[in-house]
């Protein structure tokens, strides 16, 4: 191991002792934020550190069996442990290179996931719903919460669009791959002659920022009209303004919520949204400027980006950016998507691993 890589590991390991010091301290929680942040800190630490621990001990078996080797009724087992020994040093400080590749800041943040119906009208609508369904039920087999913030009912169901609130440890890391264009191949139940119709819905993936603090949201920037909340069809009709619309005059971008129970509660989750999707603009453009010369081959996240087609009469499901094509539709359309999200992370560290190559 490279003496840069050991020195930085040895720091990490102090620092996990740090932390866990500062957190298991009486005023830890006083200050709820700080608490977060650093209870992130050790979840990203830790792995690492363990990974760190089992190489020196690693390192130490070899060494012990190296002096066995003197010993000619030893030699035989002590060649054998060596030989062992060191593919598992290999094997473990590949790992601590994967782990100590630069991570993504918002990686262990809570997600709000947007979908939203584009082109094909009726169908597009219910495809949305059928996207957004598989995402819930994701969430479940990871025992992820989910809060519909917003929704917009099609006129035949599903969705024209729909706002959730993910919280889950790790959960923009799984998910973040999944932004863009999603479009379906499948015979309409609205179709009458068979045919196979090809329609679409976006995905947005945006991280939830810890506080609204955390993007500057001045409030000479927003405009907040109140308006009273219906449901589809105007069903359900609160007699009262509850329903919020935010738009931050800057950006021109435009929150409504009004599932909540009170205007205050709808301002608050508009609020977290509107952060969100500023945070998110704000760190797209960041990232665009430092990879304008070099794509990342899971796509650019850019939501008007084609990045996966289902097609229903071949039960197939293809992930146009690593040419990955899965025959089990009804496994993922009932929630069942880690295969997909797998691959696309193991693709983007093996991007990064060969950048780093690159650099050395």
């Amino acid at each position: 191991m490279k003496p840069s890589i050991s020195s930085k590991l040895a720091q990490l390991a102090e620092r996990l002792d740090e932390v866990t010091r500062l957190l298991s301290s009486e005023d830890a929680t006083r200050e709820m934020d700080s608490f977060r942040k650093l209870s992130r800190e050790r979840n990203e630490i830790e792995p690492v550190v363990e990974l760190y621990h089992a190489h020196q001990a690693c390192e130490k078996d070899i060494a012990t069996a190296l002096e066995m080797q003197a010993d000619p009724e030893m030699r035989e087992f002590a060649d054998a442990e060596i030989k062992a020994g060191r593919e598992k040093l290999e094997q473990l400080e590949i790992e601590l290179q994967k782990q100590l590749l630069p991570k993504d800041p918002n990686d262990e943040r809570n997600v709000f996931l947007e979908v939203r119906a584009g082109t094909g009208g009726d169908e597009a609508a219910i495809f949305a719903g059928d996207i957004f369904r598989m995402y819930l039920r994701f969430a479940e087999r990871k025992r992820w919460q989910v809060e519909i913030i917003s929704e917009s009912l099609g006129e035949m169901g599903g969705y024209k669009e729909v706002i959730a609130r993910i919280v889950g440890q790790g959960a923009y890391s799984v998910l973040k791959f999944e932004s863009g264009a999603h479009r379906v191949q499948r015979v309409p139940a609205t179709e009458t002659q068979g045919r196979i119709h090809t329609s679409a819905c976006t995905v947005a993936v945006l991280p939830e920022a810890d506080e609204v603090g955390e993007v500057e949201l001045n409030p000479v920037d927003l405009r907040i009209d109140t308006f009273r909340a219906s449901g589809a069809g105007g069903q359900h009709i609160n007699k009262t303004d509850s329903a919020v619309r935010i738009t931050h005059l800057p950006t021109g971008t435009v929150v409504e919520c009004q599932d909540g129970r009170s205007q205050h509660q709808n301002k608050a989750q508009a609020l977290r949204v509107l952060a969100a999707r500023i945070k998110s603009k704000q760190e797209n453009e960041a990232h665009n400027k430092l990879a304008a010369e070099r794509k990342s081959l899971v796509g650019s996240g850019d939501r008007s980006e084609r990045i996966r087609t289902y097609n229903f009469p071949q039960g197939r499901v293809t992930d146009h950016r690593i040419n990955l094509t899965l025959y089990k539709m009804d496994h993922i359309m009932d929630g069942d998507v880690n295969e997909l999200t797998g691959a696309l992370m193991a693709e983007y560290q093996a991007e990064q691993l060969s950048a780093l190559a690159g650099e050395h």
